[in-house]
């Protein structure tokens, strides 16, 4: 029986859809199919039903699927304590992170990470929506909420800090803005309530219902581009919108929120020395800007420093 076939099997298993697999192994889709086709014949079972959504496991792909992790385990153990492993990083991590904070925070400092290691390939999905682990979309995941379930490795990352912001220019032609109440009457620029990606993004709900909306977006670099421009006021996060010159907090005693990114990863990679490498670096990375993610002084000590947090109960990967 060819490993490869097995290996494709994991990850249509896995992403649900022969287009997620391709991306994850690099290939194109009709090579996915194909694979399938030569997996089945020589397991002498269908493994998947084709559905209008995907592909969904049959009884006999269900059976398969434990015992080929079991042999991606091994694999993947023998891959991490082979000579070649020790000479440097390589392949490919792939990281799911909101957009905002993939793009400000994240990008500059990974970007110099892999030039540091040219063997080492990452992929960076900042995206104004949830990223998936369950799908393998992404080999580490920067979330919101911190997954309830599943065979993963978590750890909370860090806070971070939200303000109100409004531009000079939308300021001074408005009336003055001193309470909660004399937000009333204002403009706003928010997300689209429907297509929220996350509850944690509801900070209007705990500051002022607004009357009217310029604009709203689901992403966030667009709503910073609309207040800069005057459009109106807007709850963005402090990395993004604090050192921008046109922008000046509303209320800042007042309309401030905070909120947790949460990372996690396969618990069957957490060994792997690409793995283990990225997943400390962006520990370091946002540990080294406290200051810009929490307006707090610098050397200032955060909760999110510590060592790796893990849910309080964990399903174990299949042996």
């Amino acid at each position: 029986m060819d490993w490869d076939n097995l290996r494709y099997f994991l990850e249509l298993a896995r992403s649900g859809t022969l287009m997620s697999a391709a991306r994850r192994l690099e290939v194109d889709h009709t090579t996915v199919a194909r694979r399938i086709q030569a997996l089945e014949k020589e397991v002498g079972a269908p493994l998947f039903s084709r559905e209008s959504g995907g592909h969904r496991l049959t009884e006999a792909g269900r059976r398969l699927q434990p015992q080929v992790e079991a042999m991606e385990n091994a694999f993947l153990a023998v891959e991490s304590t082979a000579p070649a492993s020790q000479e440097g990083l390589s392949g490919l991590v792939r990281i799911g992170a909101t957009e905002g904070f993939g793009t400000v925070v994240l990008a500059p400092q990974l970007a110099s990470f892999a030039v540091r290691h040219p063997k080492l390939t990452i992929d960076l999905l900042a995206m104004p929506r949830l990223v998936h682990l369950s799908r393998r979309e992404a080999d580490i995941v920067i979330s919101l909420e911190r997954p309830a379930r599943g065979p993963v490795v978590v750890a909370k990352l860090t806070d971070y800090t939200l303000r109100l912001y409004a531009s000079r220019q939308y300021l001074s032609a408005h009336k003055p803005i001193g309470t909660r109440e004399d937000l009333r009457g204002h403009t706003f620029i928010s997300y689209v309530d429907d297509l929220l990606f996350s509850k944690e993004l509801q900070y209007l709900d705990e500051l002022h219902r607004p009357d009217a909306f310029a604009l709203r977006s689901t992403s966030v670099l667009a709503q910073h581009s609309a207040v800069a421009a005057g459009a109106g006021i807007a709850v963005l996060p402090a990395f993004l919108a604090e050192h921008d010159s046109a922008l000046r907090p509303v209320l800042p005693g007042q309309a401030n929120f905070t909120r947790t990114f949460w990372m996690s990863m396969p618990a069957e990679t957490k060994h792997l020395a690409r793995m283990q490498a990225v997943w400390n670096f962006l520990r370091e990375t946002v540990q080294e800007r406290q200051s810009l993610l929490l307006l707090q002084p610098p050397g200032e000590e955060n909760e999110s420093s510590g060592p790796p947090q893990r849910p309080a109960r964990q399903r174990k990967p299949t042996p």
